[in-house]
């Protein structure tokens, strides 16, 4: 029957072309185990690895300042809290004074991944693992470490004991300001997280105390979005861990801002940072300057010493935020138990030294022409001319 006869010849060459996909399938699965699992580099001679350089550059303190931008001291201690109470732990692959020097050693010089398995001789997915672990571990302190030594705020700050500032300054707990911190993004999300620079970036909300310590912080918002919508939602998201200023308390905050109850703006319209004040609304805002300055020194401070947020790598945006979280961690930490720490001594005896004087560490400079004034309250308003009378 022809049909018959065609219909067996169209089924062998069907069995045939299925035959050959089989083959091909199982030609590329075998490659690709083969050189996987099989075709191995040769062993890099390691002249010296990765923990005993770590162990190295502990042992001098330039060195170790240089690479892990923190004293032998504060690592050893640092090493200690993230072991005991944070789940930092040595694994057969590396031990946790190696992870926590590479975690530093990335995030302070800054290096990048490619670098830091050259460094430290590993693969690449265990570097990757390794930095993961030490972020996490760190990640989990920041939430016991950013936030207010003392949540109802009961001392005074030094700094408010000068005729200067005291006692029209003496209820102010902190200052509040954004950040921008740029960031690689995906082709679809540019527009999104493009700032007024035409850079992608985070916006990034932080709270200080005068001790130049974070005590708040929301990383993650598009680099397009003010400071105020950010202000907004973090108040409504997070209301129960926001350090809502106690009655009679309040913030420094710049003129992108209200001047309402607890949050205490410079006079707009009026000269800033004047070094030569001239009439009480000048001499009132050159003063708020000096004070509220201390949350772009903080910035400063933040993205001198932890250079990886000069430009975070194309991490997935989760894991940016909280390399942005982790470093403002680390800062608290040194300034909580460093006797001595070369950025934070150059604000300690300068008030007004700014260790990143391009203007790039605070939003409000830039947006000086772009404040979303909201609903003043009349008692801040009478309070402000208070101080300025």
């Amino acid at each position: 029957d022809p049909l018959f006869d065609e219909w067996i010849e169209d089924f062998i060459k069907k069995q045939r072309e299925k035959r050959r996909k089989l083959a091909v399938s199982a030609a590329v699965i075998g490659i690709f185990h083969y050189e996987t699992y099989w075709n191995k580099s040769e062993y890099r001679e390691v002249s010296i690895s990765g923990h005993q350089w770590v162990t190295k550059r502990l042992g001098i303190p330039k060195s170790c300042y240089n690479n892990f931008r923190m004293y032998r001291n504060i690592f050893d201690h640092l090493h200690n809290v993230l072991v005991e109470s944070y789940g930092l732990k040595s694994t057969k692959k590396m031990s946790s004074v190696e992870a926590l020097g590479m975690f530093l050693w990335m995030c302070g010089c800054p290096q990048s991944m490619r670098q830091a398995e050259d460094r430290f001789y590993r693969s690449k997915e265990t570097i990757n693992r390794k930095f993961e672990k030490v972020l996490d571990s760190i990640n989990r302190l920041a939430v016991d470490i950013i936030r207010p030594k003392d949540p109802e705020f009961r001392t005074v700050h030094p700094r408010f004991k000068s005729a200067r500032f005291s006692p029209y300054f003496d209820n102010c707990i902190g200052a509040i300001d954004g950040t921008h911190v740029q960031v690689i993004v995906p082709a679809s999300q540019v527009i999104q997280y493009m700032d007024r620079k035409g850079i992608t970036t985070q916006n990034v909300l932080a709270i200080c105390d005068f001790d130049m310590r974070f005590t708040f912080v929301v990383a993650g918002w598009l680099g397009s979005v003010h400071d105020m919508r950010v202000f907004s939602d973090a108040i409504q998201k997070y209301g129960d861990k926001f350090p809502h200023p106690p009655q009679g308390k309040f913030y420094l905050v710049d003129s992108g801002y209200p001047n309402r109850s607890d949050y205490l703006t410079p006079y707009r319209g009026t000269k800033y940072h004047l070094p030569h004040p001239r009439g009480k609304k000048e001499i009132f805002n050159y003063n708020h300057s000096s004070l509220r300055n201390v949350i772009e020194r903080s910035f400063g401070v933040l993205k001198t010493k932890w250079r990886i947020l000069k430009g975070l790598p194309s991490y997935p945006m989760p894991k940016q935020s909280k390399i942005i979280t982790a470093c403002m961690a680390l800062n608290n930490f040194i300034r909580e138990h460093a006797m001595e720490d070369d950025e934070f001594d150059k604000c300690d005896d300068d008030e007004i030294y700014d260790p990143q004087n391009d203007g790039g560490a605070s939003t409000s400079r830039a947006r000086a022409n772009t404040s979303r004034h909201g609903e003043e309250d009349r008692t801040m308003n009478a309070f402000r001319d208070w101080i300025a009378d």
